[in-house]
């Protein structure tokens, strides 16, 4: 069952699959204000949660590469440090992103 953190007005303002601090209320599945709170976040049907992680996951596949690129750049870690396949898969992204980045005229809200 999900825990939900409310406001001072009992208003949910965050769902978590499990208790944290400060989140230790659990509600169910049908709770009408959880359901509410969905409906609010555009999570009323279980399309529109995937299209929603859908949408996060391309978000989260820019922010490791760019964690990658942090890693290395700081000598955290070193490219051969990656699995093979992983610094293959790494630097195809690469490449084609540069590719991109020098031939068109990118929008900032574009994930490359």
């Amino acid at each position: 069952m999900p825990y939900v953190s409310r406001n001072d007005s009992g208003k949910i303002t965050g769902v978590f699959d499990h208790a944290e601090v400060g989140v230790s209320e659990e509600v169910k599945p049908d709770d009408p204000d959880l359901a509410r709170f969905l409906a609010e976040q555009g999570l009323s049907s279980p399309e529109a949660i995937r299209q929603k992680l859908s949408e996060s996951d391309l978000r989260m596949v820019r922010l490791v590469d760019d964690l990658i690129d942090l890693l290395i750049e700081k000598a955290v870690i070193k490219f051969t440090d990656l699995p093979p396949a992983a610094g293959e898969k790494y630097m195809q992204r690469q490449v084609a992103r540069k590719r991109l980045q020098g031939s068109f005229i990118v929008d900032e809200k574009d994930i490359l």
